[in-house]
Parts: C-alpha cells; sequence; structure tokens
C-alpha cells in the first residue's frame, strides 16, 4: 500500500475503541495490530490512546491527530482517483469543490440553461473539509484538485485567495434564527427587531459589503449587539442555536443547520455570489463560464 498502513490502522482502532474489534475488521492478530499503533506512537513522539481495563480512549493528541488522519486518508484517495481520471486524454469533466457551505446546487440551476451549447459537458463533485486553510489552499490552487466552487466574495477576498469569480448573483443578506428565538415564527424582520439581540457577524475585512451592513449597525442601530466570528463554517451555526444569537447569513446557505430558520430583513444589504475559479482558467472551464456569462449577463 502507497499509504502508511499504521494510519489505516489506528483510524480503525480509534473507532472500535479496541485492539481486538479492529484485529478483525482489519484481518489481522491482536498483537499485529498492537505492535503498529506502538511503532506509530514511537515515531510520533507522544501517545496516541490512553489504554484501560474497559478499553481504549484518545489522547488530546490522539484526537487531533484522528481528524487530521481522517482528512489524509480521505484526500489521498480523492488523489487517487483524480489521477485515474487525468489519465484520459482529452478531459470532458468539470471537478466542483462542494462543502455545505458551497453547495453544488448552482450546477443543476445552470445545467438546464447551458447543456444545449456544452452537450459533452460532464461534473464531477469533489467533498473538502470547509476551513479557513484548506478553503485557502483550494482557492489558490484552482485547477490542480477541483475547477470551480462557489462563494460570496469581493475584490479584496480574490486578491487574497489569488482567484477569480464569475458573478451569479447579489445575494441578499438574511438573519438564520434558532428554533428556539422568539423571532422563529416571524416571515420577516426590520432592523428595531434585532434590537436587545445578539448578533453574529463575521470579522472585519472579511468582506467589504458585510462591512458595510456593520457600519449601519453601529452608527445608526447600537441596540443590536454585535459578536465576531472569524470563519463561516457548521461550527459557528451549532454556536448560534446552542446560545440562541442570530447570524449573518444568506438564502444559499439555508440548509446549514435545520434547526435554524433563514428571514428576510427590511434593509438594502446584500452580498455578491458567484463561482470562483482560476484567473487563468483551462479550455474547458472557459467554455463553461462563456455561458454562464451569457445566461447571467454579468461578470467579475
Amino acid at each position: 500500500m502507497i499509504l502508511n498502513n499504521k494510519l489505516e490502522t489506528f483510524i480503525k482502532v480509534a473507532n472500535e475503541g479496541s485492539f481486538n474489534k479492529a484485529s478483525e475488521e482489519l484481518f489481522l492478530s491482536p498483537p499485529a495490530v498492537i505492535k503498529q499503533i506502538n511503532s506509530l506512537e514511537s515515531e510520533l513522539g507522544f501517545q496516541l490512546f490512553r489504554r484501560t481495563k474497559k478499553g481504549l480512549t484518545l489522547t488530546d493528541a490522539g484526537k487531533s491527530f484522528y481528524e487530521d488522519t481522517k482528512y489524509l486518508l480521505k484526500y489521498f484517495m480523492g488523489s487517487v482517483e483524480r489521477a485515474r481520471m487525468a489519465e484520459t486524454s482529452e478531459r470532458n469533466f468539470l471537478r466542483v469543490g462542494v462543502s455545505i457551505m458551497t453547495p453544488g446546487q448552482f450546477v443543476v440551476d445552470l445545467w438546464a440553461r447551458i447543456h444545449t451549447q456544452l452537450p459533452q459537458l460532464k461534473f464531477q463533485f469533489i467533498p473538502f473539509q470547509n476551513t479557513p486553510e484548506i478553503a485557502r489552499e483550494g482557492e489558490r490552487n484552482f485547477g490542480r484538485d477541483i475547477d470551480l466552487t462557489v462563494g460570496v466574495f469581493d475584490e479584496d477576498f480574490l486578491k487574497e485567495r489569488e482567484c477569480a469569480a464569475t458573478w451569479l448573483s447579489d445575494e441578499p443578506l438574511r438573519i438564520a434564527v434558532p428554533f428556539h428565538h422568539s423571532l422563529y415564527s416571524r416571515d420577516f424582520l426590520s432592523i428595531q427587531d434585532l434590537y436587545g439581540q445578539n448578533l453574529m457577524l463575521i470579522h472585519r475585512h472579511w468582506n467589504k459589503h458585510i462591512d458595510f451592513l456593520r457600519d449601519d449597525l453601529e452608527r445608526n442601530h447600537p441596540q443590536v449587539a454585535i459578536f465576531t466570528f472569524d470563519f463561516y463554517q457548521v461550527e459557528i451555526f451549532n454556536r448560534c442555536e446552542r446560545e440562541n444569537n442570530l447570524i449573518l447569513t444568506i438564502d444559499r446557505w439555508k440548509d446549514v443547520h435545520p434547526l435554524m430558520k433563514v428571514l428576510p430583513v427590511k434593509w438594502n444589504h446584500a452580498i455578491p455570489f458567484g463561482i470562483l475559479h482560476s484567473p487563468k482558467p483551462s479550455k474547458l472551464v472557459g467554455e463553461f463560464l462563456v455561458e454562464v456569462r451569457r445566461v447571467t449577463r454579468k461578470s467579475l
């Protein structure tokens, strides 16, 4: 096996919480599994498991290594699949990066409008973990692992991520409300409805359109309590639901958390949403973007 077998053994032991159960899954003897884990811990220089009479539990270091190793193995298998596909002399599919914050529904929305112009085109959806580091790495390397994804953007965002965007829509900024919140039953909100509420906004300089909204609230509506977070991901929505806070969002993210409802607000704030891709896209990506621009009649 190209990839270190010890990593796969580690994941199996962590999932099963037992050397014996992991050995059955791996078709190895328990001593062989224990030997691999001991060797891995020796190479790493830290302990992965606490051994007790009740079984195995991950140490804090083990928990961290477990999450990264799961991603590593998943990425490795994806790289093998991508390498196989790269063997074809003429690739006629686009690799679309998807996560819960970067849904692939836009392809379905566009395909009905452009498929007659590109009948040979196919799509492969590539899942990726939505963290700041992985998001930046992916966007700076369009064309290597994925060809495009979607998201909100502004000029500074594109410059920092070293990518380009093709506009799809100006998405009105909305508020996501937890199920147990007093505003959940409403169909829409006014700014005054936010008075006395905790509103989660992403940090300044992430997007100028959100900064405009923050400036408006701080200047004209100080009754809204603003709390800042670092990055849009599922955990921040989980936090809002647990703490019964509100969070700024868009309709495209309405399915991020099933216990939060996205409500329109009576204000004139919106944010550009579009396809993110390389500034120098491949011929196939370029043909796709030409058709997208034709049907949307606007680009950036």
